[in-house]
């Protein structure tokens, strides 16, 4: 496997004061990797770093060998943590929208994923439920053939009864050597999909380990040594 996603001494502050120190990361395709942390801990910075809507103060960030620009946006789909639809659109008129911006977009797999969620794509999201449009922000950024997906809290918005909906969207429309980042405080709901975790800690990085380790080396699930490192 191929390296996707590179950090080399990366830094970033604002006014000063450090949101990311010296991250220097390397992920593979083909993985699902928890980036995990408290609020605060940089997790945000790092994903917009990653999408090209922060510039690094100091150090290099590559997708796919490529620094990132218009090469690197053209292969990674992101999930911000609120959304930035239009709210008096329906459904069809945005994806009409995603087909004409991103030539990687699936009109069929949007559409099968909507209708498996019951999901009128002629509503118009102001109309629906924050559960439905958390859905329906997460259906078209799957329905990209992207290489990287960065889904920035994606089950936060969403009642438990939900999340299983969700993460059934995750694992079931992602390619296949694609690599998917998720960034959550909610780790329990989401450990067993998880290849492997990254621990941010005040900035840094803390812990990178596949989940396998972690259970078999430490005898505890990641929600458990989280708890631990953190002190939650």
């Amino acid at each position: 496997m191929s390296t996707l996603l590179e950090c080399k001494g990366l830094f970033k502050s604002y006014s000063g004061r450090p949101a990311l120190k010296n991250v220097n990361l390397a992920i593979e395709s083909g993985h699902i990797v928890g980036l995990l942390g408290p609020n605060g801990s940089g997790k945000t910075t790092l994903i917009k770093l990653i999408n090209g809507l922060l510039t690094p103060t100091q150090g290099e960030l590559y997708i796919n060998q490529n620094p990132v620009g218009v090469e690197s946006k053209k292969i990674v789909s992101y999930l911000p943590d609120h959304t930035y639809l239009d709210m008096n659109l329906k459904v069809r008129d945005i994806i009409s929208y995603f087909m004409d911006f991103y030539e990687d977009f699936d009109e069929k797999k949007a559409y099968d994923m909507l209708s498996k969620l019951r999901i009128n794509p002629g509503d118009k999201l102001n109309t629906m439920s924050k559960g439905t449009k958390e859905k329906v922000q997460l259906i078209l950024v799957m329905s990209r053939r992207a290489k990287l997906y960065v889904l920035d809290e994606p089950i936060a918005g969403v009642d438990p009864a939900a999340r299983d909906y969700i993460l059934d969207i995750i694992l079931s429309n992602y390619e296949e050597d694609a690599t998917i980042l998720i960034s959550t405080h909610l780790i329990a709901d989401i450990e067993n999909i998880l290849d492997q975790v990254i621990f941010l800690k005040h900035g840094e990085i803390s812990l990178i380990s596949s989940v396998d380790d972690i259970r078999s080396g430490q005898g505890k699930s990641v929600d458990a040594l989280f708890r631990e490192v953190f002190r939650c």
